[in-house]
This record gives C-alpha cells, sequence and structure tokens, in this order.
C-alpha cells in the first residue's frame, strides 16, 4: 500500500473538458463526460484520489491499454472512496492493501484486473459496489470478517472463477443481486459468516446458479 498527499503531486492537473460542459447535454451526460487527469502519475501506477463526481478517465481506450501495465496503487491519504472504475483493467496487479479510512469500493473500481490474487481490506470498509470486482479471474480468497460491511452490490464478484472460499461479517445487511454469479468454485460449505444460514439460503436461491 502506498499513500501520497496532494502536496506531493505538484504537477497535477485536473482538465474539464468545457466542451462537454455546455449546452445540450442532461446532468447525467455532463457528469459522466467530466474528466480528471494526473499528468505525472507515474508509469506502472495508478493514483487513487477519491472519487467524487469527477472521475479518472477510464472509460477511454486509451486509459484502459494504459491501466493494462499498471502493477502499483497509490492512495491519496485521507480519502474515503475508491471511485469509479479508478483501477479498472489493470491486468498486471497482483497485490493491494486498501488503506484504514476507506469506506467505498465503488462500481466497477477494479473490475477486470484479470491477475488480482490478493486483496486486503480495511476495518472501516462500509460497502463493495456495484461490479467491484467483476471478472477478477485469479483472485481465490475473499476475506471480510475484520471490516464493517454492510452491503454487497450487484455482480460485486461474478466472474471471478478462482475465488473457493468467502469470507463475510455479520455486519452485512444488503445483498445484491448475483453478487457470486458464475463463481464456479464457490460452494456454501465455503462461505464462512456469523449468520451462514440466512446468507448462504440466500446465495443458493439467488446466486450461485451452478449448485
Amino acid at each position: 500500500m502506498s499513500k501520497r498527499t496532494s502536496e506531493e503531486l505538484p504537477n497535477a492537473i485536473a482538465t474539464l473538458d468545457q466542451n462537454n460542459l455546455e449546452g445540450g447535454d442532461d446532468e447525467e451526460e455532463v457528469v459522466e463526460k467530466k474528466l480528471i487527469e494526473f499528468e505525472d502519475e507515474p508509469f506502472g501506477e495508478v493514483i487513487v484520489h477519491g472519487g467524487n463526481d469527477i472521475t479518472v478517465s477510464a472509460g477511454s481506450y486509451a486509459r484502459q491499454e494504459r491501466m493494462k501495465q499498471v502493477t502499483k496503487v497509490v492512495f491519496l491519504l485521507n480519502i474515503t472512496k475508491v471511485g469509479y472504475r479508478d483501477c479498472a483493467y489493470a491486468r498486471s496487479l497482483v497485490v493491494v492493501d486498501v488503506p484504514e479510512g476507506i469506506t467505498i469500493i465503488g462500481d466497477h473500481s477494479f473490475q477486470s484486473c484479470s491477475s488480482l490474487k490478493d486483496i486486503k481490506f480495511p476495518k472501516s470498509l462500509i460497502s463493495i459496489g456495484y461490479q467491484s470486482f467483476t471478472d477478477c479471474s485469479s483472485l481465490e480468497e475473499v476475506d471480510l470478517l475484520h471490516t464493517n460491511v454492510q452491503e454487497l452490490g450487484s455482480f460485486a464478484f461474478s466472474h471471478c472463477k478462482s475465488l473457493g472460499e468467502m469470507k463475510v461479517p455479520d455486519s452485512l445487511q444488503t445483498l445484491g443481486q448475483y453478487v457470486f454469479y458464475e463463481c464456479s468454485k464457490l460452494v456454501p460449505s465455503n462461505i464462512s459468516t456469523t449468520d451462514q444460514d440466512a446468507v448462504v439460503a440466500h446465495l443458493r436461491s439467488k446466486q450461485l446458479h451452478h449448485l
């Protein structure tokens, strides 16, 4: 895990495409088109800046190609969220240590990080969003027992084909649809939780279609 302050990024420049902010677009389209770029982001690293409504330009082809070379995630200090697609498509990323203070892992945050094998979650974590870890095909175990997770979003771990063990805390209140869709190695006996009967029943009925 690495953390930096904003002061340590002297050349970081927030760039808004003004053409997308003027005339014609409704509010949703404007938010979707806002971009932020850190021009001094070192090759092989991605900087997680907090995931506000101005999102990293992760949707562009150039960004996705660059993300394939990322092997390290740098978290800025005092942030509470990993934002929309902040680390998506980092196909060379193997290990992530999410720092204490992060409460939300947002939608698509680590989608298609196909080499990711080990991720450590902080106690402060409350929510994992929609498709946050979809298609992390090398991820074998998820341990959330020590966290305060209350919500797992729909498809959060779908298509994690190597996922064989899941540890869920008793703080969990909400499971989205198909959280473990197409996780062919995950069986109810490998899901550890203090309220296992309730979680397993939910998973059997809604998630683990291969059972």
